[in-house]
């Protein structure tokens, strides 16, 4: 590393990664910031690229597998917290912003105990605020991209603040330009090359603006099961209390919400989902069984152009996929020993079992990719963020 330690802000020791990440591995870091103040922030990153020390910005850490060896840069985490709300009424709805460091279901539970919906089938995913935007975090028929209207960045290629509205975004499924930003050439392929930015992009969060509407009934009800556990039908509006509740209790059955650090159930020990639902061809979902999911896909927006559905592909999900390649909950390279395993609860969650390594998950993850692979032809493409690691 080639900063020196002493000039940035607030620096704290950490011994390892593995206390910053819910997967709980990763090895140690060369520098650790937190920041307190955007000032303190904006110090931090561009002291980095400065002296072109790598950097790692980390929120809450449930999107992160890094390596056992660690990470030879400067880790900065932002710890900023608080909403301000510039206006809320009927003509505009509620225009809210919070800082990065901003706990994400902090502000969903402030958004419904204020009578704002629009992010209620949001809760209980881990994380923070200024992670949200960069893969347009999603959940049982909502995502962010619907209730944000703007956000604050720092552009490390022009060395300046600036705004990007909703429409700069480039939404789409897991997706968005900050994430793009990371890969060379703007793809996210399992196996692009990677920007010079990563493993942050292009553009660090500063702050998020969003726009809800007020009101204690829920945006439409989007997703079958959550309609099914209200007992209501899919497209009712139904208090948004009950919807967080209800998003709550489905998150925690499927081990998809965070426990206390010392807890004990190693299901949520986790990156959460750890694949994204794969986009295909038309022509390969006709091959897929009848049984397997498929849904619309909404086509990226990138500046100056129109969403849509995309009639040339389909999403399927993962989750399918995995259990009808044989991979069973639970599953593990050596059985129910593996220090790596797939949650008991949901397949698509690869977790620790209390002393697994970054390699055991990637070992697992590996496995996994391949089996679907081979079954169904179809490579999946991991959601996490993978720091000195590659499937």
């Amino acid at each position: 590393m080639t900063a020196d330690q002493d000039v940035l802000p607030h620096s704290a020791v950490v011994p390892s990664l593995a206390d910053l990440t819910t997967l709980r591995v990763g090895g140690p870091v060369a520098a650790y910031v937190e920041a307190t103040t955007e000032q303190e922030f904006l110090d931090a990153v561009r002291t980095a690229d400065e002296t072109g020390t790598p950097l790692l910005v980390v929120g809450g850490g449930s999107n992160l597998l890094v390596a056992d060896e660690g990470f030879d840069g400067v880790v900065v985490r932002d710890v900023r917290s608080g909403l301000e709300v510039a206006s809320a009424d009927a003509c505009g709805g509620a225009v809210v912003s919070a800082p990065a460091g901003q706990n994400w279901d902090g502000l969903v539970r402030e958004a419904v105990d204020a009578g704002w919906y629009g992010v209620e089938a949001l809760s209980g995913i881990p994380g923070t605020v200024g992670a949200a935007p960069v893969q347009n975090i999603g959940a049982y028929g909502q995502e962010v991209a619907s209730t944000l209207a703007s956000i604050r960045v720092w552009d490390r290629a022009q060395a300046r603040v600036r705004t990007l509205t909703n429409s700069e975004l480039g939404f789409g499924y897991r997706t968005s330009v900050l994430k793009r930003s990371m890969h060379a050439a703007g793809r996210q392929e399992g196996n692009d090359p990677l920007a010079p930015w990563y493993p942050t992009p292009r553009y660090v969060v500063l702050d998020v603006t969003f726009q809800m509407r007020l009101g204690t009934l829920s945006a439409p009800i989007g997703y079958a099961q959550l309609a099914a556990r209200l007992g209501a039908q899919q497209g009712d509006r139904v208090p948004s209390v009950d919807v967080r509740e209800a998003v709550l209790e489905l998150r925690s059955s499927k081990g998809m919400v965070l426990d206390h650090p010392d807890a004990p159930d190693h299901d949520r020990w986790s990156a959460g989902s750890f694949f994204t639902n794969p986009i295909v061809p038309i022509e390969l979902a006709e091959r897929l069984p009848a049984p397997a999911p498929r849904f619309p896909v909404r086509r990226v927006a990138e500046p100056g152009q129109e969403a849509g559905v995309d009639p040339t592909c389909v999403k399927t999900s993962a989750a399918w996929l995995i259990q009808h390649a044989g991979f069973a909950p639970g599953f593990g390279l050596i059985g129910e020993h593996s220090p790596a395993r797939l949650s008991t609860k949901h397949t698509l969650a690869l977790t620790n079992r209390g002393g697994a390594r970054s390699e055991d998950l990637v070992a697992l993850a590996r496995a996994v990719r391949d089996g679907v692979r081979d079954r169904f032809g179809i490579t999946l493409v991991p959601e996490p963020v993978l720091v000195g690691l590659a499937l």
